[in-house]
């Protein structure tokens, strides 16, 4: 076994895969740029190479110094976990140049299935089965266009040399496709280098099923069954699952010896995944080779109880396959949600800021937890927004099911937004407890998902107000149930509580002692609530309302308050006298940037005339873009911004008249 590697990544990957290797005894060797300096990947591993600044470009994607990194420290091989260089044939070159094992498969296998064009010209000689679509060179807009009509309509444009969910659009009309090969075009330049695309048609209610492979250097190869990636937003896969649901044994060995055909036909060495385009009907398309680890794998290691990374490092010494495809089986139900900083209410925009409170669950024999972060760590605008994955295991999948429920309710994120509360409610949909799988479940489930609260829950203003009673110097803090309350000339102290799209006054009634006995909205017009007692918990601020419980991980920071409950997270601020007067007068017509990013598109000037919805500007922010629409209908009366500019959130856009 090798004796030093070096982990040309970060966050979560980078972390395990040096679990990995500390179990094996291989030594590890962490790369990082200037903003990841006191990383987690970087604290774990027995060495760390600078290797840039923030900017991936300027760090993480530079051969050169992670190279010569390597050279300095003495490892023997290059594990580049997924995204960045693990799939750049190049560097997989310039590795085998420098004498240095890329673990992975070979140069020419991550060439031609790097390019999904080339990749399904081989799958057709293989004899593996094509969506229906375009996938030459000629990349003229008017040709692209003309094989679009002829596929017919819905088409998917993708990058080919894409993945992640990057440079992927959906269009479902003719005159809405010069804009968006233009949009997809340049999110692929931006994240790949290269602008090629293809057309494909859109399979109505696909599933995204994909299976895990692998290959050694004998001419040995296995599938380790599949995954169902098939819950996504803007094509980011958000929930997996091993194995796929309602998926018989027929099509699970079909699926098998068809991402095995894929291997072979250029010779794959390691870890691979072949990903397939399900119908309804069960009949499944090729969709594309990743010639590297996935986001996803820990589902299928749950359900077979092996270690992908001790496989990959195995066979990237020289050693066979441990295991006969007849000797590998499916144990139980995994599944995997992503915990994102990102708000899904906005479109899920990214989130940036420090993790101020980061509480996950007990990891055991049900429960897993990768992470890359840790609480305090702060949440860069450079990177994937991916705080953690969770993985759940049981004996089927209602079981694991109620797994992640239970583990969801336990994970606790404050300082930055997040989809903790989102995935919760996707684990609890109709059409997913009842495996009514496709890519479309969000959109169907949007009613269920995105709650529409046209108030804030009266429960979350209790516990609100009773956190600020508790944040006041010299308040008595919590105590047990209190007796004898006197409503009548009772002592009152009201709070202005300002979230995202609220403005509240609450009121508490204090006994004698100081202590919240009765609660109010000023100008509610309803019923106030009783207040029983209050928990004395550090963790958990927990309020007794006639004779119920509820409860918070509640946080304050730089007079921004954060509350995590059973409803939802919320975010709001103590508003002072003099904020709200300025809140009543203030009537400003200014777009703001919801997130930090780079403007990379500006569609206006000032005088014109926009209609709401229309698409102002384009910014781009963690390697995605995202469209800043018109609010209203209205003229333009000033544009503060200009192509290229990088500027952070809640940065003046524009104005309207």
């Amino acid at each position: 076994m090798f004796e030093k590697i070096l982990i040309a990544n970060r966050g979560e990957i980078a972390c395990r895969i040096i679990k990995t290797a500390r179990k094996l005894g291989v030594k590890t060797v962490a790369v990082y740029s200037e903003a990841d300096s006191k990383a987690l990947h970087v604290l774990m591993a027995d060495e760390a190479y600078c290797i840039g600044p923030a900017p991936a470009k300027e760090s993480y994607l530079l051969m050169d110094n992670i190279i010569d990194a390597a050279k300095r420290s003495g490892a023997q091989a290059i594990h580049p976990g997924y995204g960045f260089l693990s799939e750049n044939d190049v560097f997989a070159t310039r590795c085998l140049d420098a004498g240095i094992v890329f673990i992975g498969p070979s140069a020419e296998a991550i060439r031609l299935m790097g390019s999904k064009s080339q990749a399904k010209s081989l799958m057709q000689k293989a004899g593996v089965s094509l969506t229906p679509g375009y996938h030459g060179i000629d990349q003229s807009a008017a040709l692209l266009a003309k094989e679009a009509e002829q596929i017919g309509f819905p088409v998917l444009i993708k990058a080919s040399a894409g993945g992640g969910g990057k440079g992927i659009r959906r269009v479902d009309r003719a005159e809405d496709f010069e804009s968006a090969l233009m949009s997809c075009q340049r999110e692929a330049t931006n994240a790949f280098a290269n602008a090629q695309v293809l057309v494909e048609k859109y399979i109505t209610e696909p599933r995204h099923i994909e299976v895990q492979v692998f290959g050694d250097k004998f001419g040995n190869f296995v599938y380790l069954f599949e995954r169902d990636c098939s819950v996504q937003r803007r094509h980011q896969k958000v929930l997996e699952e091993a194995p796929a649901p309602g998926l018989d044994q027929q099509t699970r060995e079909s699926l098998g010896r068809s991402a095995i055909a894929a291997a072979k036909s250029v010779n794959y060495l390691g870890a691979g995944t072949v990903e397939f385009i399900v119908a309804q009907s069960g009949e499944f398309y090729f969709m594309e080779m990743n010639t590297r680890l996935q986001v996803e794998h820990p589902v299928t290691e749950m359900i077979t109880g092996l270690d992908l990374v001790e496989w990959q490092l195995k066979i990237a010494f020289g050693e066979a396959l441990p295991l006969e495809q007849k000797s590998l089986l499916i144990h139980g139900h995994a599944i995997e949600a992503r915990i994102y900083a990102e708000d899904p209410t906005s479109g899920f925009l990214p989130s940036t800021g420090p993790l101020l409170q980061m509480r996950t669950p007990q990891e055991s024999i049900h429960v897993r937890v990768d992470t890359g972060v840790s609480q305090g760590d702060v949440v860069t605008p450079y990177y994937d927004p991916m705080i953690a994955k969770l993985i759940v295991w049981d004996k089927d999948r209602g079981r694991a099911i109620a797994q992640m429920q239970q583990a969801l309710s336990q994970f606790h994120v404050l300082g930055v937004s997040n989809n903790i509360h989102f995935l919760g409610n996707i684990i609890k949909s109709k059409s997913f407890t009842n495996a009514q799988i496709s890519t479309n479940l969000i959109e169907y489930e949007q009613a269920n998902l995105f709650e529409q609260v046209t108030d804030t829950p009266e429960e979350v203003l209790v516990l609100a107000a009773v956190f600020e009673w508790s944040l006041l110097p010299n308040s008595p803090r919590f105590s047990k149930f209190q007796k004898g309350w006197r409503l009548n000339s009772s002592p009152q102290i009201s709070f202005t509580l300002k979230g995202k799209e609220w403005l509240k006054t609450v009121r508490l009634t204090l006994s004698d002692d100081g202590l919240p006995k009765y609660f109010e909205v000023v100008g509610g017009g309803g019923a106030g609530r009783w207040i029983s007692q209050i928990n004395p918990d550090a963790q958990v601020l927990s309020v007794e309302l006639d004779g119920v419980w509820i409860r918070a991980h509640a946080l304050s920071h730089k007079n921004i308050r954060y509350l995590s409950t059973d409803q939802g997270r919320w975010t709001y601020g103590l508003v002072t006298l003099s904020e709200q007067l300025e809140l009543k007068e203030s009537h400003s017509g200014e777009l703001r940037a919801p997130m930090p990013g780079k403007v990379i598109v500006v569609n206006v000037t000032q005088g014109q005339h926009v209609k709401k919805g229309e698409v102002l500007l384009v910014m781009e922010a963690m390697k995605m873009e995202h469209a800043i629409a018109a609010p209203r209908d209205g003229v333009i009366k000033s544009c503060f911004c200009k192509v290229g500019d990088q500027i952070p959130e809640s940065t003046d856009l524009i104005a309207f008249e």
